[in-house]
């Protein structure tokens, strides 16, 4: 049973996490158009203080970011909020299979 928005439940409150302005914009409104509340963090760190005040209870994250990887923000927030469920997602290409995943 879906609920009307102002009185949506936490699990359908989406934290995005990614320094690309496009992937934001076009993710978030994938999410919206499909009725969860999108809060959108272009900093990493910004995210972090966001968690230590709020409930996340799911969180779209990019692993590429300049301030800091997807893979240190998630061990931060496993920390913070070990119940977060957490997708990360990336838009760079796969490596030839030559070359290691992640340099």
């Amino acid at each position: 049973m879906r609920m009307t928005r102002s009185k949506k439940p936490l699990s359908e409150i989406v934290c995005l996490v990614d320094d690309d302005p496009a992937v934001l914009k076009s993710v978030g409104r994938l999410l919206a158009s499909d009725g969860f509340s999108v809060r959108a963090f272009n900093k990493p760190k910004k995210f972090l203080v966001h968690v230590r005040a709020h409930p996340v209870p799911l969180v779209v994250l990019d692993i590429w970011m300049e301030e800091m990887s997807g893979l240190e923000v998630q061990a931060q927030l496993s920390a913070l909020s070990p119940d977060t469920r957490v997708i990360i997602i990336t838009g760079r290409q796969v490596p030839p299979r030559n070359e290691p995943p992640f340099i």
